[in-house]
């Protein structure tokens, strides 16, 4: 029996391995244990027993409760207590998703341990270093044993560091294995809008007509504790709402929330809090966000993951930040990089309202993504 320990910290990790523990249950719960540890990156009331049960998601087996913190000190602690687990459970693999403090602490444990590491969603690069994110992702690849690029893009990026393409196994850190399988979250887009369109009522709670409004989302803090930048966004959104008669679905990460406060400019955020057009809502479940995204006109966000669900959902985005890892779906025309501009953000809502489909070929693979991983992984053993 193969034991995998998967790692996740941060509520799209969660999502992400539904997929993955999923396969297992349906299909090699006679060759798989897998054991989850959620770090507590991050605090949320929302990721309780009720969220678990809401997505079908099994519950993680150790929670480290680690909490926020200086990147140091939060990796610090999330090292020493996935150190204590590897310790007890002496997995065969440790599984890593993306690009938060607990991928990095993961590898760094388990690679000081010598288990094999397994990333998902590798080979993903902004070019920009003043990311956070972007160092946990190289640093994460450099000591995987098992790579898992969701694009072509991705893959290419490995081999441009020096990742080669045709090894062959056994696999280990100094010769690791790259598999083109495509993306976990076109796994979960797929399953969960079925699961969105049977429970999430959101739509008819807020009286909103399907593809007659536009959902925006704002969390990162380049973009919320930055007075300029947040001010142009904002600006932005209140001309589509008043020039442009566009209604807007907005649900709101608390930062945000709080920044708009401080940051705005009071005319701004009176006319932001008062304007009918802008529906400024809570924090929404994923199942809700979910449906809002399949019934949106476009999206307009600073998030990666929003970023990609748009994509699956044939809906074009504006991308509120100067670069992306999802370079291929601006390459594709489905997505348009403005960054904290209010004349890029109105000219692609212009652009995007004259065209009635974008273009969106199949770059995330067939939907069996996770399948195909855990295919690879018990083939080892």
């Amino acid at each position: 029996m193969l034991k995998l320990l998967t790692i996740i910290g941060a509520r799209p990790q969660i999502i992400k391995s539904g997929a993955i523990s999923r396969a297992i249950q349906n299909k090699y719960s006679h060759l798989v244990n897998e054991v989850i540890v959620h770090t507590g990156q991050h605090y949320d009331p929302q990721m309780s027993a009720v969220f678990f049960e809401e997505l079908g998601l099994p519950e993680p087996d150790y929670n480290l409760q680690v909490g926020s913190g200086k990147h140091g000190v939060q990796t610090a602690k999330m090292i020493v207590g996935i150190e204590e687990v590897i310790d007890v459970e002496k997995p065969d693999y440790l599984l890593i998703y993306g690009d938060t403090n607990s991928t990095l602490a993961g590898a760094l444990a388990a690679a000081k341990l010598h288990v094999p590491i397994v990333h998902i969603e590798a080979g993903l690069r902004s070019f920009n270093k003043q990311m956070p994110e972007e160092i946990n992702r190289i640093l994460s690849d450099h000591v995987s044993t098992y790579l898992f690029p969701p694009t072509e893009t991705g893959y290419e990026n490995l081999l441009n560091e020096g990742f080669h393409p045709d090894t062959l196994p056994p696999y280990t850190a100094d010769n690791p294995g790259i598999f083109r399988v495509g993306d976990v979250m076109y796994d979960n887009s797929l399953y969960f809008s079925n699961v969105a369109a049977e429970r999430s009522t959101i739509l008819e709670r807020e009286q909103l007509e399907p593809g007659a409004y536009v959902l925006a989302t704002l969390h990162r803090n380049t973009n919320t504790d930055d007075a300029a930048r947040l001010n142009a966004i904002f600006s932005a959104l209140q001309s589509l709402a008043t020039t442009y008669a566009a209604k807007l679905v907005m649900p709101l990460h608390p930062r945000t929330r709080k920044q708009m406060a401080a940051l705005l400019e009071p005319a701004l955020y009176q006319a932001i809090s008062s304007t009918p057009a802008i529906i400024l809502l809570p924090p929404v479940s994923f199942l809700d966000m979910i449906r809002l995204e399949q019934h949106a006109s476009l999206i307009i966000t600073d998030s990666g993951g929003v970023q990609k669900e748009a994509y699956f959902f044939k809906k074009n985005c504006l991308i509120l930040r100067a670069e992306t890892e999802w370079v291929e779906i601006v390459a594709a025309g489905a997505a348009r990089l403005c960054d904290a501009n209010t004349e890029r953000i109105l000219e692609g809502f212009l652009a995007y309202s004259q065209t009635r489909e974008g273009t969106f070929p199949l770059l995330y693979g067939h939907g069996q993504a996770a399948q195909s991983i855990i295919d690879i992984l018990t083939r080892a053993v």
